[in-house]
């Protein structure tokens, strides 16, 4: 059976066995708005709902689920144990929602509490069968019934495809690598073998049962390419191309289309889709009230940069952020005025020619400046650039224009994600240890983001900032 009929196959199942749930769970929560205490509640004044509240719930489910994500046709690489249930979650959640918004301009006597037990029985009997069928999938993966994959290609990209589906490809079962330079031939790459030279690919094809084909050829073998899915057209076998474009992206690439055309966008953001608005919303609801408590303090501290040293209160810096975007970043002045005609006086350059900036003895600093510093009081206006969606309130910090002109092409992934009021690195040195100096920092953050990683950054970044080490 090919790998699209299986897919499909196992999506109308789950797709079919997830309504009847639903349905089951709406009728389970009107009983147990009875069965389990709470209040006292007669038997015979049990809520019959009306059948076209199961016939919303029945269309309203699949849709929601599949919009998110729930049903993919095919197995996930990164697509975790977690994942599942995260995504089952977010999913009950926003249908509930949409049922909610049916059921208010329908039948609006709907019981509250019913919709609370049907909200989380749905949820458990949809979790437990999602993590039976992800436990099938892994149990046919180590019983050899996976599909077998083939990877045309054991360079970087086809290394990097093997690995990825080694820790994560529920469902594929990797076969091992053609390629025709003959140092890897006889040979293992990543615990897998290089079964010979490309030529032979019909053959192993045929030997090895082979249900899909993943070629991750370099650019110069565009044209071998396209003879080489053209010979194996008839084959009954899925055919996939990953382009060899490591050395071009920044950090992450994405699969788009643009008026009909398939493009590979290289410098998309590592955070898209629902984890993007979710993010953003976090970001609004905690920085606006946050902005308008600090008011009163921006007086007082705007009165004491004043009395401390002739300038502004304010200063508005250019600094580089997502995308390599600059924009004028705000904070509190904590330097003598035109401290940036000093610059050249202080920058200095360590024995491994990396440029160093910052200085505990910065004679720049003011008074006032090097208190605000220390418990980070001067990044408090940034909430402005956080509201405007210049910054989020957790990201790699945004970096000085003349730094990233310096930048070697690698350190440039950490603008893959919206920079940050405070961030990994923050909370693990802060200037104690240069920015620029400590990209894998930020790159920890963008390879491991969730809004879970934020929530715990923040709450590090209390302490950090009660502390005031590190800061100057």
């Amino acid at each position: 059976m090919s790998t699209r009929r299986r897919g499909a196959n196992r999506i109308i199942i789950l797709g079919l066995m997830d309504i009847s749930l639903t349905v089951l769970s709406l009728y389970l929560a009107t009983w147990a708005r009875y069965v389990i205490p709470w209040g006292v509640r007669l038997p015979w004044s049990l809520v019959a709902l009306p059948w076209p509240v199961y016939v919303m719930t029945a269309v309203i489910w699949p849709v929601v689920l599949s919009l998110i994500s729930v049903y993919d046709l095919r197995p996930h690489p990164n697509r975790r144990l977690w994942s599942e249930v995260y995504a089952l979650l977010l999913g009950v959640g926003i249908a509930s929602m949409a049922l909610a918004g049916c059921l208010y301009f329908s039948y609006r006597e709907v019981p509250r509490r019913l919709f609370l037990y049907f909200g989380m029985i749905n949820f458990c009997l949809l979790t437990l069968v999602h993590l039976v069928m992800y436990g099938s999938y892994r149990l046919a993966h180590h019983n050899g019934r996976a599909l077998r994959l083939l990877i045309v290609g054991a360079g970087r990209v086809g290394e990097e495809i093997a690995r990825q589906i080694q820790n994560h490809g529920a469902g594929w079962q990797l076969i091992g690598f053609l390629d025709d330079d003959p140092a890897k031939e006889e040979r293992e790459i990543v615990g897998l073998p290089v079964l010979g030279p490309i030529s032979v690919l019909e053959e192993i094809i045929h030997t090895h049962r082979v249900d899909e084909v993943i070629f991750a050829l370099p650019p110069h073998a565009h044209n071998r390419l396209a003879q080489l899915v053209l010979a194996i057209e008839r084959l009954p076998v899925e055919v996939s191309v990953v382009p060899d474009y490591f050395n071009l992206a920044f950090f992450r690439a994405k699969s788009d289309e643009f008026f009909g055309f398939p493009l590979i966008r290289l410098r998309a953001s590592a955070i898209e889709g629902e984890a993007r608005i979710i993010k953003r919303l976090f970001d609004l609801v905690l920085a606006i009230p946050l902005l308008l408590m600090c008011l009163p303090l921006f007086l007082v501290v705007a009165l004491l940069i004043r009395l401390d040293s002739p300038g502004p209160p304010f200063f508005r810096q250019e600094r580089v952020g997502e995308n390599c975007q600059v924009f004028g970043m705000w904070k509190f002045r904590t330097m003598v005025q035109h401290a940036d005609a000093m610059l050249a006086d202080i920058v200095r350059q360590s024995p491994n020619d990396q440029f160093i900036h910052k200085t505990p003895d910065d004679p720049r600093v003011t008074r006032v400046g090097r208190f605000l510093r220390r418990y980070s009081i001067d990044e408090l206006p940034q909430l402005i650039n956080v509201i405007k969606g210049e910054m989020s309130l957790v990201g790699p910090r945004p970096e000085l224009v003349w730094l990233v002109d310096r930048y070697e092409g690698w350190q440039r992934k950490r603008f893959a994600v919206p920079a940050g009021m405070t961030g990994w690195w923050q909370i693990s040195g802060r200037s104690e240890r240069m920015m620029h100096l400590h990209v894998e920092d930020d790159l920890y953050y963008i390879n491991n983001y969730s809004i879970w990683l934020d929530l715990r950054i923040l709450w590090r970044t209390i302490g950090v900032v009660i502390s005031g080490k590190g800061a100057y």
